[in-house]
This record gives structure tokens, C-alpha cells and sequence, in this order.
């Protein structure tokens, strides 16, 4: 029988001798010392106080930019609107620069000597004629000739019955001094061209929206009022007159809280014809998650897929910038003074916009946008 031995190198775990101490551990002289924390006191004496560097900085800037001035108008109050150029270091308010700068931009900004972007110059009267397309008059006689043809001749009344006189529109009156149709025209076009809007004096069907077939009066909810003659032949003479260049007595001018806005250059009776709402006709389904806020109801169908609406984002004419009121508030409500009127006209839908009182030059013009459905959400108007 074979004996075990504790010494052979092929010696079993289970050996009755154990380890019961770790080996001690020899003193190296290689290993470093132990390191020496530093005080607080001794931390805080050398270091930089970055707070008074930071309060000097500023007091450097204040010193720097306090007597920076606008380079367009030459005045240096409105700081919360004078704009500084991150290149140049020189300021604009940003009323004064062309396109006006509605609100301070995010991140650097450039003005327009140090970027590459053309300044929006003042139109000269050849382009806001082309820009409007307006028909050159070649001879006086021309024009005496077409005021002629449309007067209407009068008709002596026969009946002796008594009835209601019903209210017509009345024809828009233009400034009589040209240089001042230019000018109110002028700018008209410089609020279009800020907003890369084009310039349209009808409606507008684009392939991919809602063709012109489906404008069609026949489709409304309920009927739609059918113009006129009388009415048609007065609408008929604006736009001619339009297109001669003798347009409403209207300027756009910018407000800071309203934007773009429309005041009237002149009187305004009751009843006048002011413009008709042009821009992209769509349905409304495509248009449900748009972000334009000028869109205005076309048709009301039976069938809500086939509501159309006229989207002036592209393109439009001046109604793109009359403001709707807060018809939520009985003092904004008295500002209204025109309103939107949806007509039948030879079988199409259109929307006519007609002032309701007379207005004073000076004044605003305003109407509701909850003409109809009462659903637009005008909270938010001033």
C-alpha cells in the first residue's frame, strides 16, 4: 500500500498544514510619501476673484457702447431696439433698417455692408408700375372717352309706388395728385417684397391645389347672394381703374405691436369698395396645419373636403394686410370699419372687402374675420 508524502510536489489541497498569517509585508523605499493637503486659507489667497474681472469687463462695455447711435436716423435712445453689427460693431434700430426688422434676431447678426444681402431700396416709379402692372395712357382722350362709357345713362323712374332704396357700392376714390398714388403704391410693394409675397389682383389656382372647378357658387352651404349688375359694373370700374394705376387711397405702414398694417390716406365713404381678397385658392384639408394667418374662407361646402379657402402667402394684394379686431372685446369692436363680403359673381365665389362706415384719413382700417363661421380664435387681437 502506497504512502503519501507532504514534501512531493503533487501533494493533495487537503495537507493538514495551512497558512493562518499573510507573509508581512517589507518596508520599499521606492514608495512616495504621503502627500500633503493644502488649507482652504491657503487655496483661497491664491486664487482670482473672476467676479470683479467679469464687473470690469462690463463697465468696460457699458463704456465702449454707450454712445453708440444709429446710423440711419442718428439717434441713440430705444436701446432695447438698436441692433448691434457683430463685424462692424455699428447700430440700426430696427425700425429704420429696409426690410424692417420685426424682432431681435437669434445669434449673430450682420448689418448690410458687412453681409451679402442687398438692402431693400425705395422702388423707383418705372418698377412699382411694372411691379403693379399698370397700363401706361398714351393720350388724355383715351381716358374721357372710358370715363364716358361708363357712365351709365339716367332712367326716368315710371312707377309711383314707394320701395326701399337698396344700398350699392360705391366706386373707390383716388388721390388726385399722382406723385401721391405713386408713393401710397410704393409702399404696397415694399411690405410685398419684405415678405416675398408677388403682387396678384385676382385668384390664383395652382396645379396640386384646388382647380378652378371647384370654385363654384352653386356648391355653397346654403346659397351664397348673387352681385349685382349694378354692383358687378362698379366692381368692374375699380379694377380698371387698378389697372391704370389710380388705386384706393390706402397706405401699409409697420406698427410694432400689429405689424403690417393699413391706414387710409384719405376719406373713405360708406360703402366703398376697397379691394377684393386675392391669393391661393386651396382646400381647406391642406391647409389645416398651416401657419399662415391671413387665410380666408372661399366656399363652405356640404361636404367639409371641399371648403375652400385663399391663402395670400405667396401671393396677394393689399387686403393681405388689413387687421382683424378682437371680437371678444366690446372696445376693439368699434374699431371696425369695413368688412369681408363672400359673393356670387358669374357662378365663382369671391370675397369682396367694402367699408361699413365712413372712414378718416388717419384711421385704420379693421374688420372681423369671424364673418361667417365664428370658429377663428381672435383672443389674441389687440
Amino acid at each position: 500500500m502506497a504512502t503519501w508524502n507532504a514534501s512531493s510536489p503533487t501533494a493533495s489541497p487537503c495537507s493538514s498544514r495551512r497558512r493562518t498569517k499573510a507573509p508581512a509585508r517589507r518596508p520599499s523605499s521606492e514608495s512616495p510619501p504621503p502627500r500633503k493637503m493644502k488649507s482652504m486659507a491657503e487655496i483661497m489667497a491664491k486664487s482670482v476673484r473672476v467676479v470683479v474681472q467679469e464687473e470690469e469687463d462690463e463697465d468696460e462695455d457699458e463704456d465702449s457702447y454707450g454712445d453708440v447711435a444709429c446710423e440711419k436716423c442718428g439717434s441713440g435712445e430705444g436701446d432695447d431696439e438698436l441692433l448691434l453689427c457683430d463685424k462692424c460693431d455699428k447700430g440700426f434700430h430696427m425700425k429704420c433698417l429696409r426690410p424692417i426688422v420685426v424682432r431681435v434676431p437669434i445669434g449673430p447678426w450682420l448689418c448690410v455692408d458687412c453681409s451679402d444681402q442687398r438692402p431693400v431700396r425705395r422702388l423707383s416709379q418705372k418698377k412699382i408700375l411694372h411691379f403693379f402692372r399698370i397700363e401706361k395712357q398714351t393720350d388724355r382722350t383715351d381716358k374721357s372717352d372710358l370715363s364716358q362709357e361708363t357712365r351709365k345713362p339716367r332712367r326716368r323712374s315710371c312707377s309711383l309706388t314707394v320701395k326701399k332704396r337698396r344700398r350699392k357700392l360705391l366706386p373707390l376714390v383716388p388721390s388726385d395728385d399722382p406723385e401721391r398714388r405713386l408713393t401710397q403704391m410704393g409702399t404696397l410693394a415694399t411690405a410685398l417684397t419684405a415678405l416675398g409675397i408677388k403682387y396678384i389682383d385676382g385668384l390664383n389656382y395652382v396645379p396640386g391645389m384646388a382647380p378652378r372647378s371647384a370654385n363654384q357658387s352653386k356648391f355653397e352651404k346654403g346659397g351664397m347672394q348673387v352681385l349685382s349688375k349694378e354692383d358687378l359694373e362698379t366692381l368692374e370700374q375699380c379694377q380698371a381703374m387698378c389697372r391704370r394705376g389710380e388705386c384706393p387711397p390706402l397706405v401699409v405702414v409697420f406698427d410694432p405691436l400689429e405689424g403690417y398694417t393699413v391706414e387710409a390716406d384719405g376719406p373713405i365713404k360708406d360703402l366703398t369698395f376697397i379691394a377684393e381678397y386675392t391669393g391661393d385658392v386651396d382646400y381647406l384639408k391642406n391647409r389645416e396645419k398651416d401657419d399662415c394667418d391671413s387665410i380666408m374662407t372661399l366656399l363652405l361646402s356640404e361636404d367639409p373636403s371641399k371648403t375652400l379657402v385663399i391663402c395670400p402667402d405667396k401671393y396677394g394684394n393689399i387686403s393681405r394686410f388689413i387687421n382683424g379686431i378682437n371680437n371678444h372685446n366690446p372696445v376693439a369692436k368699434k374699431k371696425q370699419n369695413c368688412k369681408c363680403v363672400r359673393y356670387s359673381i358669374k357662378g365663382e365665389c369671391r370675397v369682396l372687402l367694402v367699408a361699413t362706415r365712413d372712414i378718416s384719413k388717419g384711421e385704420r382700417l379693421y374688420y372681423d374675420y369671424n364673418g361667417y363661421e365664428h370658429e377663428y380664435p381672435t383672443h389674441h387681437f389687440l
